[in-house]
C-alpha cells in the first residue's frame, strides 16, 4: 500500500501498474533455515532470513524502475561482523577507570599535610586523565568490533562527553601539582610555576595540555561551526601529539614509574591503542584502495540538488557491507580528496557496485555532482550500527526524513518479513523532495509493503509525525522496531513522538551520520 499525505486526510496514490511477475514469498518471522540456495554473504542478524526480492522491478507511475543487473558469479563470502555490545563496551571502560583508581589507592600515603592532600589529588587526577585520553583515542579508532557493535554516531557522542572530563581532568592535575609544589617549596605560583618548567617532562606535559586545550576550544559548537572542516581536523590530529607528550610525562612521573610491572602495563596499553589506530585508520584503508581500485562508475541525477553516484571496483562484496551502514568516502579530485565524507549505501551492494545518493548541501556535497567516471575513490568503512542486527520485532517501521531515505531505502529492500510486516513512512516537505521514489514504490509493490509519504512544511499546521498521525497510519505501532534517519531536528522531534506513542526507546534505532 503506498500513499501520500499532505494533511490529515491521507489520498491514495493512483493505481499502480500490475507487475510483471508475481513477487516470491518472503521468509516469515521468525524463517525456518532454507536449503537448497547458498546465499552470498550470510545473514545480517539471524533468525532472521530473506530470499532476495526478484530480479526486475515493475514499472511505476513515474516511468521505469531501475533493472537489477544480472548476480555477478560468488566470490569469496566475508566472514560475518564481530560486534561489541555498546553494554560491554561501557562496563569495561568503567572497570579500567576502577583499575586505574585502585592503582593511585595503593600508592597513595595517607597523611594530613596540605602539600601531600595537593600531591595526592594531582596523582589520581593525572591518572584518571591519561585513561581518559587513552579511551578517547581508542573510541576513534574505528575498529570495526566497535564501530559495527555501538554505532559511529553514539562513538562520537562518547567522545565529545568524554572529551570535557578528560581535559577537566587534565586541568585539575596541572594546578594540584602547581598548588602541591608551591605550598612544598613555600614559593608563590609564579615562581613555582617557573621551576615546574624546568623539567623536561613537565613541560612536554604543559605543551600538551596547551594542545588538548586547543582541540577542546575549537570542538565546542559556537567555535566548530565558524571553522572549516579541514581545519578542525588539523587542530584534532595535534590531540596524538599531545597524548604522545603526555605518555612521556606519565613515564616519569611516580604513580607509573614506581615499579616495572605498572610501567610494563601502563606501556603495553599506550602501545595497544597506537597499534590499532595505526592498522585502522591508515593500514587498512590503504591495503582496501589497493586491493578493490575503487572508481567512480556513473553519476545519476535523482532530482532538484540530489545525485547518485556509483562507485566500482575489484571484489567489493568481500568489505561485507550490511544495508544501513556507511562509508568515509575521499573521492581523489580538486576540492574533495582532503575530506573524507560519510555517506551511507543508498543500495544493497551488488555485482562489485556500491552506490551512495547525496544532496547537495554544502562545498563539498556540491562538487560531488561533478565527478566524471573514472574518477578514483578511496573509502574506509563500512561503518555503523544501523542494520538488521538491532532488530527485535517482527514488525518494522523504517521512518525517514528528506536524504535520511538513503540507508533505510537499502534496508526496505532486504529487511526480513512478509505483507505488512515492513512499513516505510517518508517526511519531506513535498513531492519534489522525496527522492528516489521510483524505487521504494517498486519496492514496497514487489514486496506487498506499506510505503507513506508524509509532505508538507515542517511548521505547517499539521504534524504527520504527532503521536496520533503515527499511531493512525501504523494501528500497532508500538508492536513495532523502529529505524530512524532524518535531520536532526525532525529525528528528535520523531523520537519524542514515538516515546509518546508507546514504542520503548530500546526499540528505536536511529544515527546520525552528521556525527560520523
Amino acid at each position: 500500500m503506498t500513499t501520500e499525505a499532505s494533511h490529515p486526510l491521507y489520498v491514495p496514490l493512483a493505481p499502480l501498474a500490475a507487475p510483471r511477475a508475481p513477487a516470491p514469498p518472503l521468509a516469515a518471522f521468525p524463517a525456518a533455515p532454507q536449503a537448497p540456495a547458498a546465499p552470498r554473504r550470510p545473514p545480517a542478524a539471524p533468525p532472521f532470513t530473506a530470499p532476495q526480492p526478484s530480479a526486475v522491478f515493475p514499472d511505476g507511475p513515474n516511468g521505469p524502475a531501475p533493472r537489477r543487473p544480472p548476480a555477478a558469479p560468488p566470490g569469496p563470502v566475508p566472514l560475518p561482523a564481530l560486534r561489541l555490545a555498546p553494554e560491554r563496551l561501557r562496563g569495561g571502560i568503567v572497570a579500567g577507570a576502577g583499575a586505574v583508581g585502585l592503582l593511585w589507592g595503593l600508592q597513595a600515603r595517607p597523611s594530613a599535610r596540605l602539600d601531600v592532600l595537593f600531591a595526592s589529588g594531582a596523582h589520581l587526577t593525572g591518572l584518571l586523565g591519561g585513561y581518559g585520553v587513552l579511551v578517547l583515542l581508542l573510541l576513534m579508532a574505528r575498529v570495526p568490533a566497535v564501530e559495527h557493535g555501538v554505532g559511529a554516531d553514539r562513538l562520537a557522542r562518547w567522545h565529545a562527553l568524554g572529551g570535557r572530563y578528560a581535559l577537566g581532568l587534565v586541568a585539575a592535575h596541572a594546578v594540584l601539582a602547581l598548588c602541591g609544589h608551591a605550598v612544598h617549596t613555600r614559593a608563590d605560583l609564579v615562581a613555582a610555576t617557573g621551576d615546574l618548567l624546568s623539567y623536561g617532562a613537565i613541560a612536554a606535559a604543559t605543551a600538551g595540555t596547551a594542545l588538548f586545550a586547543a582541540v577542546g576550544i575549537t570542538s565546542a559548537r559556537s567555535v566548530r561551526r565558524r571553522l572549516r572542516h579541514e581545519t578542525w581536523r588539523a587542530v584534532h590530529l595535534g590531540a596524538l601529539l599531545a597524548a604522545a607528550l603526555g605518555f612521556v610525562h606519565q613515564l616519569a612521573g611516580p604513580d607509573v614509574a614506581g615499579g616495572p610491572l605498572t610501567r610494563w602495563l601502563w606501556s603495553l596499553a599506550h602501545a595497544v591503542v597506537a597499534v590499532l589506530l595505526v592498522w585502522y585508520r591508515l593500514v587498512v584503508p590503504a591495503r582496501a584502495a589497493l586491493r578493490h581500485d575503487l572508481r567512480v562508475a556513473e553519476v545519476r541525477d535523482e532530482g532538484p540538488g540530489v545525485v547518485s553516484v556509483l562507485v566500482r571496483g575489484r571484489g567489493v562484496e568481500q568489505l561485507g557491507a550490511e544495508p544501513g551502514q556507511f562509508f568515509r568516502w575521499r573521492f581523489l579530485r580538486r576540492g574533495l580528496w582532503a575530506t573524507a565524507l560519510p555517506f551511507s549505501l543508498s543500495a544493497p551492494v551488488r555485482d562489485d557496485t556500491l552506490r551512495i545518493t547525496v544532496k547537495a548541501l554544502g562545498d563539498h556535497t556540491r562538487r560531488v555532482r561533478r565527478l566524471r567516471p573514472g574518477t578514483r575513490v578511496l573509502a574506509s568503512g563500512p561503518f555503523g550500527a544501523l542494520t538488521a542486527h538491532r532488530r527485535t520485532r517482527r514488525k518494522v517501521l523504517l521512518l525517514a526524513g528528506g536524504v535520511g531515505i538513503t540507508p533505510l531505502r537499502a534496508l526496505f529492500e532486504t529487511l526480513p518479513g512478509g505483507p505488512g510486516d515492513v512499513t516505510l513512512l517518508y517526511r519531506a516537505p513535498d513531492a519534489s523532495a522525496v527522492v528516489l521514489r521510483g524505487e521504494l514504490e517498486a519496492i514496497a509493490r514487489e514486496r506487498r509493503a506499506a510505503l507513506h509519504f508524509l509532505l508538507g512544511p515542517s511548521d505547517g499546521s499539521f504534524d504527520p509525525l504527532a503521536p496520533r498521525a503515527l499511531r493512525h497510519l501504523v494501528p500497532d505501532l508500538a508492536a513495532h522496531d523502529v529505524y530512524l534517519c532524518g535531520p536532526p531536528a525532525m529525528a528528535r522531534a520523531a523520537t519524542a513522538s514515538l516515546r509518546r506513542a508507546g514504542v520503548p526507546a530500546s526499540r528505536i534505532h536511529s544515527e546520525d551520520f552528521a556525527h560520523a
